[in-house]
């Protein structure tokens, strides 16, 4: 079992480290006047040019795989990654150091009468190097003894106890169903905290805290704050004494929104 899951995501890594280095053979190709030995001879090869493909269009579907990649692996280079995309912040003047892939597929570019090109798409290809080193990093990530593969197994161990809880509704233990179903709920926004380099400072936070601490942090959206926030009080129907005792229904509620937000939430 936990063989067969690192292979997945090591071979989901390996296609798009592959597809990513297909996207750079691209870029230089249109953009780059030095090519190194190895480069021209791969450019001149009749099978790779029929497999380069356009980066003006692959690239962005490239970019939003590889992006939830560093969000959920290597958080703390989810900032670097995105700024090589595009800018962060304001910028004064676009030069080389201020360009990013946005400007290039943009085709923007600075001239001046005396000095003519400025800059223009072929700063990109530098910014496009890092994002690809930055998931090359994660490969090695995976292949070193000290990686911890308990992200990986985690969504497994949540799908289980889940199963756990609808089996306990449907059987009449609803208090029980729900109490299960709100430690999943309570750990995985407490996991995505951790995931997202923000720290919680209550020693006993409740799931209305984490909740709070996402939605500050721009993590997650209103819609999205307000529908953990109803989930919160079902899960607190079955943990204290309240005006009405949970029912089925509520339980059922519960396990399939616990459900979605560990599915779509990281």
């Amino acid at each position: 079992m936990i063989i067969s899951k690192l292979e997945k995501y090591k071979k989901d890594l390996d296609i798009l480290i592959n597809n990513g280095g297909l996207l750079w053979l691209s870029l230089i190709n249109k953009y780059a006047t030095h090519l190194t030995e190895k480069e021209k001879e791969l450019l001149k090869s009749p099978e790779t040019i029929k497999i380069i493909p356009d980066f003006d269009k692959e690239y962005q579907s490239w970019y939003s795989e590889a992006l939830e990649l560093v969000r959920q692996v290597i958080p703390s280079r989810l900032d670097d990654f995105i700024s090589y995309y595009k800018p962060v912040g304001k910028r004064k003047e676009l030069d080389y150091e201020s360009y990013t892939i946005s400007d290039c597929l943009n085709h923007l570019e600075v001239t001046s009468g005396l000095k003519g090109k400025i800059v223009g798409p072929k700063a990109a290809i530098g910014r496009f190097y890092q994002q690809l080193q930055i998931i090359k990093s994660i490969k090695r990530k995976f292949e070193s003894s000290l990686f911890d593969i308990k992200q990986l197994l985690q969504a497994d161990v949540f799908d289980s106890e889940l199963e756990a809880a609808k089996e306990l509704n449907n059987k009449g233990f609803i208090r029980g169903a729900g109490a299960i179903a709100g430690v999943v709920l309570e750990t995985h926004l407490s996991n995505v905290l951790r995931n997202n380099n923000i720290k919680i400072t209550k020693k006993d936070p409740a799931i209305n805290d984490l909740n709070n601490l996402l939605k500050e942090n721009n993590v997650i959206d209103l819609p999205t704050w307000r529908f953990i926030q109803h989930l919160a009080d079902l899960r607190n129907l079955c943990d204290h004494k309240k005006e009405r005792e949970p029912v089925k229904a509520d339980i059922e509620i519960l396990i399939s929104g616990t459900d979605k937000i560990i599915k779509t939430i990281y």
